[in-house]
This record gives structure tokens, sequence and C-alpha cells, in this order.
């Protein structure tokens, strides 16, 4: 399933993150923690792999579709338990 969504948003989700959650994602999904970091604007294509992230330049930090909504599902759940502690 694909989304759109602000890059400044998608950078807030990742800001608000527990630390360690990169790695706790990249587990879950059996993927390496440099692709995780990747899908939230990271550019680490050596040790990870690209995510199908397509940024078009605009306001709020341009304008994200993302491929594959896996690992912002694995994060905003992860969110959700947070508050709910």
């Amino acid at each position: 399933m694909t989304k759109t969504i602000t890059f400044n948003e998608l950078r807030r989700i990742k800001d608000a993150l527990p630390s360690g959650s990169m790695a706790k994602i990249a587990n879950e999904l059996g993927l390496q923690k440099e692709t995780v970091k990747n899908y939230f604007g990271g550019t680490d294509y050596k040790e990870g792999q690209s995510v199908g992230l397509h940024i078009e330049p605009g306001p709020d930090g341009g304008i994200v579709q993302l491929d594959d909504t896996s690992i912002l599902e694995v994060a905003q759940r992860m969110l959700d338990e947070q508050r709910n502690k």
C-alpha cells in the first residue's frame, strides 16, 4: 500500500521514537538498521538499501510517496505503545 506524507511529518515520527527503535524495527521486519534509517530520510546506501521513498520538493520539507508502509506502521505502533504506558 502506498502513502503520501510530508517529509517533515516523517522526520517528526522518527524523532519521537524511543532510542533503539531503528534496530527494533529492523529486527521485526528482517531489514538492516541502515535501511530503516533510509526510510526516514537517511542516505546510507552502502550499508542500507533503498526503500521506495520518493521525495518531491515543496513546503513542509516536500511530499514523500512511500511505496511500502510497513516500516511506518511499525513505527506508529511503537509510538502508540509508548503513549499508552
